[in-house]
């Protein structure tokens, strides 16, 4: 039968936690409620299919917020990344095709957020070409120009204060994009 008693018939499933940490055990009795409910979001992060109801009843005010992540790590990227995302392909062509969005506004003059874009691709690419040994100890770096020819690619940001230079946001001036 197992120690809990039956109480009747239900449609609902999951499980129920209450955590009210005895003094006995130990030194803080308080916990930050950041720290509870970061570690519960990382959790559902971590598990897509879970869905994680965070109560904390101690204020004035309860505090009540569910954390659902069906995209699973990758959501938990974009996330971390501030909701940065790039994707490119390599076609045929010699020419690059590289644009840039900001707050889903085109950014026609690219700007800091596609400029980092392209140096840190270019700096990942030259490190594995001297991994595995395309590129010798003696040999010059390729080029971002190199490295992207035939490259198309969108580079889209989130970002709370987005700062453009003129009037039409044509080029992001954002340092921290």
């Amino acid at each position: 039968e197992g120690l809990l008693p039956r109480l009747g018939k239900t449609r609902q499933t999951g499980t129920c936690v209450n955590f009210l940490p005895d003094p006995e055990i130990f030194e803080k009795t308080r916990f930050s409620s950041t720290e509870v409910k970061s570690r519960l979001h990382e959790t559902a992060y971590l598990n897509p299919n879970l869905t994680i109801h965070f109560m904390d009843l101690r204020g004035d005010t309860p505090e009540d917020i569910t954390y659902h992540e069906p995209d699973g790590i990758v959501g938990y990227i974009k996330d971390l990344n501030h909701n940065s995302e790039a994707a490119f392909q390599y076609t045929n062509e010699f020419r690059e095709n590289v644009l840039g969005f900001c707050n889903n506004i085109y950014n026609a003059e690219g700007g800091t957020h596609l400029t980092g874009f392209k140096t840190t691709f270019t700096t990942v690419m030259n490190t594995y070409a001297r991994e595995i040994g395309i590129l010798k100890e003696k040999d010059a770096n390729f080029t971002g120009a190199d490295i992207r020819n035939g490259m198309t690619a969108v580079v889209s940001i989130k970002h709370p204060e987005p700062r453009f230079e003129g009037q039409t946001k044509t080029k992001l001036d954002n340092q921290d994009a």
